[in-house]
């Protein structure tokens, strides 16, 4: 079930390969992350559709019978003594913003590959999709103790420059200490990071296994979901759902071993409770701010995964 003391580390399976990530842009298509595609599979408990692009300031025309008094130029309205409304146009590129956790807890896995490395994958698909929809792309890589940053920008060269990023992040390297920060704390953190380089009418992906989530996370997601289209990406491995059959079990993290019991009915029963109360608690928070939920696991296909969640037909 764990993956064994003696095993070097491997690419794609505890971390994550820079050209695996660059090869995903083969399957981007088969993930088209245009506004009008993508609906929701529950309707009325998510938003239906995506919001689409931005809006970006255009100019400031007299006020007419039936404008939005929310668009109200109040500055040019003061200046000349005469009403003004807000005209806006749609922004030409999307700003698409991706934030990856790459916390000790998503550095887990008992079938085919760790946590972080299927989240990498989904960073990767996602970015490579929202390229080809020429969409600007950008957002926050982040471990209990580094935090990335890359403000969104357009183009090939940029989705290149956000992978490799991901790759040679040092959440990647075994041997890097972890501070006192707590795992709460730095996710925290990386969120009101994100929010300082949001701009609305962004298209943001959240993706993590969301442990230690707080009334903080909550409140800086309600924030957000304000002003921008969020997907909630919960990544999970199947030892996380259930455990296994009556048993004797040995775990590693390559230098110390556990061994684990699972006779015990109660203990299974309550180990799954624990991980369903957890994703309910997520179903939740996400119903009750319009925003997209996609459960994806390590022992399942990705890109089917990400289709059935957005409830897409992919491209031929």
């Amino acid at each position: 079930m764990a993956i064994q003391k003696t095993l070097q580390p491997a690419d794609d399976i505890v971390r994550v390969k820079l050209e695996t990530l660059i090869k995903l842009h083969q399957k981007a298509h088969q993930l088209p992350l245009k506004s009008k595609r993508i609906h929701s599979r529950l309707s009325g408990n998510y938003i239906s559709t995506f919001k689409g692009r931005g809006m970006e300031f255009d100019e400031a025309r007299p006020y007419q019978p039936g404008d939005d008094i929310r668009s109200i130029d109040w500055r040019v309205t003061a200046r000349t003594g005469e009403t003004h409304t807000k005209l806006y146009r749609e922004e030409r590129e999307r700003p698409v913003l991706i934030w990856l956790d790459l916390r000790r807890p998503m550095f887990f896995a008992s079938q085919v590959m760790f946590k972080s490395v299927l989240a990498a994958q989904a960073a990767a698909l996602i970015a490579w999709s929202s390229t080809q929809n020429k969409d600007r792309i950008g957002g926050l890589v982040f471990s209990e103790n580094t935090h990335t940053e890359l403000r969104p920008q357009r183009g090939k060269s940029a989705t290149l420059h956000f992978l490799k990023r991901i790759a040679e992040h040092s959440a990647w390297d075994a041997n890097t200490s972890i501070d006192s920060l707590s795992q709460g704390s730095s996710a925290d953190q990386a969120l009101n990071r994100l929010r300082r380089v949001t701009k609305p009418g962004s298209l943001i992906f959240l993706i993590s296994d969301f442990r230690h989530i707080t009334s903080q996370t909550e409140s800086s997601l309600a924030q957000m979901s304000k002003h921008n289209d969020l997907v909630m990406i919960f990544v999970s491995d199947p030892l996380e759902q259930q455990l296994p059959p009556a048993g004797y079990y040995k775990l590693t993290d390559g230098e110390n071993d556990l061994t684990i019991n699972t006779h015990n009915k109660d203990l299974r029963s309550q180990y799954l409770q624990r991980f369903n109360a957890h994703q309910q608690h997520l179903k939740d928070v996400c119903n009750k701010l319009g925003i997209f939920y996609i459960s994806i696991s390590t022992h399942r296909p990705l890109l089917e995964s990400l289709q059935q969640g957005l409830n897409l037909r992919a491209k031929t």
